[in-house]
């Protein structure tokens, strides 16, 4: 058994299961969100769904910057 200095950059088959699973996740999430806006007249309504919507694409971002080996100061 190693003992590492520093966590070793991978991913498990397990982590990219959940990963992928996350990343649908948030992208259904994402379309059927901007979907309703257009679909809604009042505009609280919408300014709230508005944010739901940068909130998924963040979510997508911080998933494909985890796969690219760029969260938490890993890089390849």
């Amino acid at each position: 058994m190693e003992n590492y200095q520093k966590v070793p950059c991978i991913i498990t088959g397990k982590d990219l299961d959940y990963l992928s699973d996350m990343f649908e996740w948030n992208m259904e999430a994402l379309k059927k969100t901007n979907d309703s806006i257009l679909k809604i007249q009042d505009e609280k309504i919408k300014d709230i769904l508005k944010k739901a919507c940068q909130m998924f694409d963040n979510n997508l971002k911080t998933i494909l910057k985890i796969l690219e080996g760029g969260e938490n100061g890993r890089s390849n």
